[in-house]
């Protein structure tokens, strides 16, 4: 296994792992946008496996060369069969780590690539970087539990917000909202990533997972209102369009179901969209 930064091991032809000093490097390269095609997630679960088995790794960062980190789906698959790893896999190889993950955002981080960062258990990102969950410009809600995860994060107003506009957030108000836990300087992401690694191993800091952070959901349970209030105000601008109602019960589904039971309900209501009218006619 690599034991120096001069050493790399290729994953796959998008994906090498580096062991800096006592972190391990993950890094993704699938031009244009590194979104997240087959190669791209047998290569980050494969990356994962060896930085969890790396001794000499005490932590992991997640970064991507080019001019972005990843940028969402792999558009070309979807309705097709997918083959290699999951996206679920993937996820569960970071968030089920057995050593902090740290995801470091430059450009975009949105959709598909915004969900594979909240399985981080922490984010750095550069000031210019921004993050979104835009699938409702796509007819369709976030599949890989975005719309689970978002809202336990930044809470459930701001999700809603967030979700069914499709706004990119600028990096400074992430940090605001929690999104990010931590700017780094711009166009020295790497070096900010793997200073901030040190730093959660050295503070002994936790593995936080989003799926049990439940604090903000539980915060607006009881409380439809909520829901009711952002349905009418908004009730002109959704007129017509299933996604943003779709995109609202998952949120509610993350307030009133147990996180599994919420991304089956995510499932069902992505699938709904997904093979409908409306989102061929969108993508």
């Amino acid at each position: 296994m690599a034991r120096n930064t001069q050493d790399m091991t290729a994953i796959n032809p998008v994906t090498d792992y580096t062991l800096e000093g006592d972190v391990g490097v993950v890094t993704l390269n699938s031009p244009p946008v590194n979104a997240l095609s087959a190669q791209v997630r047998d290569g980050l679960h494969g990356a994962f496996a060896a930085a969890n088995a790396d001794a000499g790794a005490k932590s992991i960062v997640l970064i991507c060369d080019g001019r972005t980190f990843i940028a969402g789906a792999d558009i070309s698959e979807f309705g097709g069969a997918m083959g290699g790893a999951s996206l679920p896999d993937v996820q569960d190889a970071m968030e089920f780590s057995s050593k902090p993950v740290i995801a470091a955002i430059h450009g975009t981080a949105l959709g598909g690539g915004l969900e594979v960062a909240l399985c981080a258990h922490y984010r750095v990102a550069v000031p210019s970087a921004r993050l979104g969950l835009p699938e409702v410009n796509l007819g369709l809600l976030p599949g890989a539990g975005g719309t689970q995860r978002l809202p336990r994060i930044v809470g459930v107003e701001k999700a809603l917000s967030m979700m069914t506009s499709g706004e990119h957030v600028p990096a400074p108000k992430a940090l605001e909202m929690g999104l990010v836990d931590e700017l780094v300087e711009e166009g020295k992401l790497k070096e900010g990533a793997l200073a901030f690694a040190r730093k959660v191993v050295a503070e002994n800091r936790p593995l936080k997972k989003v799926r049990e952070s439940n604090e903000k959901v539980e915060a607006a349970r009881g409380k439809p209102e909520i829901f009711e209030n952002f349905r009418k105000a908004n009730a002109r601008k959704f007129r017509g369009f299933l996604a943003p109602e779709y995109n609202i019960r998952t949120i509610e589904a993350a307030v009133n179901q147990p996180f599994e039971e919420g991304l089956k309900t995510e499932r069902k209501l992505f699938m709904e969209l997904m093979t409908g009218p409306q989102s061929a006619a969108q993508r």
